[in-house]
């Protein structure tokens, strides 16, 4: 079994615009970040902000760069409130000009200068790294699909590749946040994890879901013993399935020895969803479980028919995930033909005898507000030089959703996975409503 358990060090010692979408620096223990340039910090959004570039691929009204990159300008507009991140955008990169650009309009307002090229973003066009930290967001934007799987080729190897060429070039290095998935394709998350770890700088990735507000406040024990555990998720099976993968690793990943690898993937679509819910590989109780968490979603009295309501739809390809763990464990990821109020966990642990469980509260109406705690992740991660959660937990979600991704296009089947199981442990970073956050709740 292949382990990954290694520390990850640094190198060396609102609205109109709302409304538009409707219709001290503190020196870090880098090579990078010496001899630095007091202009960039003139006016800083806050004390000790700390100055990133952005990677783009497309910067429009509520594009994955729009929910991030515009909460670092604006605020984190969070139920009305305007706290401001503890960074200062200096730069971007935008390699795709949307129709609906709005990149060119905020850099002008807010002083960010834009960038022809990764190097010059990280660099402003010098010999030295001049940010403290990299956020690359390839997510949206016109590119290929992948001809067998339909994946979509989004560059978020390129884009690291690039930052680790300019790393290299000016002899420095600072951390770096990857929005989703390391990549379409397991053998580049691998490598771009592996030369992370080579050069020593934090690489922090994922998704919005484990960060988000979860009802009820669910944080599993550490060291606990789950016998069978469930996420149900909806939406396109890819984009979203990373999601819901995500929300479920980081559930898992708590019990007893922490994540002990997948050796085994199985996926089932259409018809074969309810064909191996009957023959056990999943659980029909942890699903109603995690149903009835979300809201508007049945009780336990009330009549529910999982076959007509969750498998049969049009809208998007239901599918099941169903993992064999090394340590013996059996989980699902069920994806949902229709909307089926968002993303939910439900686990059984030894000992009790109903299952427990959450729904993960994901916040629109223009604000997003959920993104803006992967924001204060990456900025501990910058300010502790360590990446608050591991970085293992999303090359195994990454390696997950490409191995199904090849299974649903074979029409479902069976895996052995050797090359997943390597072993992780959680970390404790908490979540919006966790009860020792100092954040506030959503609106509903």
């Amino acid at each position: 079994m292949t382990s990954f358990n290694w520390m990850i060090n640094p190198m060396n010692s609102q609205n109109s615009r709302r409304r538009f979408i409707a219709s001290s620096f503190a020196p870090l223990m880098v090579g990078a970040l010496t001899n630095w340039p007091g202009e960039l910090l003139a006016t800083p959004q806050v004390p000790d902000a700390l100055p990133v570039t952005a990677l783009i691929t497309a910067y429009y009204p509520v594009s994955h760069a729009d929910v991030i990159v515009s909460k670092i300008l604006e605020g984190y507009q969070r139920n009305g409130e305007a706290p401001r991140p503890g960074l200062k955008l200096v730069s971007m990169y935008v390699e795709q000009a949307h129709q609906h650009d709005i990149s060119q309009t905020l850099a002008a307002r807010y002083g960010v200068r834009l960038c022809k090229t990764i190097d010059e973003a990280i660099t402003l066009g010098t010999d030295k790294v001049q940010v403290a930290g990299v956020l690359s967001i390839a997510e949206h934007g016109d590119y290929p699909f992948t001809p067998d799987t339909q994946q979509k080729m989004y560059p978020r190897r390129r884009f690291f590749d690039e930052t680790v060429a300019t790393f290299k070039r000016c002899n420095a290095v600072v951390p770096l946040f990857n929005d989703k998935h390391l990549a379409y394709r397991w053998e580049d998350a691998k490598a771009m994890v592996e030369i992370a770890r080579q050069m020593r700088f934090p690489l922090l990735a994922g998704s919005s879901l484990p960060v988000t507000w979860r009802f009820p406040t669910l944080e599993l024990p550490r060291g606990c013993e789950i016998e069978a555990a469930l996420t149900i998720g909806y939406g396109p099976v890819e984009d979203y399935g990373f999601h819901a993968l995500e929300a479920h690793q980081c559930m898992i990943e708590r019990r007893r020895g922490g994540e002990a690898g997948i050796r085994e993937i199985q996926v089932a679509i259409g018809k074969g969803i309810r064909a191996t819910q009957r023959a056990g590989e999943w659980s029909s109780e942890l699903f109603a479980a995690a149903r009835r968490v979300m809201p508007g979603n049945p009780t336990d009295t009330e009549a529910w028919d999982p076959v007509t309501t969750e498998f049969e739809g049009s809208r998007h390809q239901p599918a099941a995930y169903l993992l064999t763990h090394s340590d013996g464990l059996r989980s699902a990821v069920i994806m949902t033909a229709g909307f089926s109020g968002g993303f939910s966990f439900a686990c059984k642990l030894k000992g009790q005898d109903k299952p427990v469980a959450c729904w993960f509260k994901l916040q629109d109406k223009e604000v997003f507000g959920h993104f803006s705690y992967l924001l204060e992740a990456f900025e501990e991660t910058i300010r502790t030089g360590r990446a608050v959660y591991p970085v293992e937990r999303t090359l195994m979600t990454t390696g997950v959703l490409d191995r199904c991704m090849h299974l649903i296009s074979q029409g479902g089947g069976r895996r052995a996975t050797p090359e997943l199981e390597f072993s992780y442990s959680g970390a404790d970073w908490t979540f919006a409503n966790h009860p020792q956050s100092r954040l506030s709740l959503p609106h509903d």
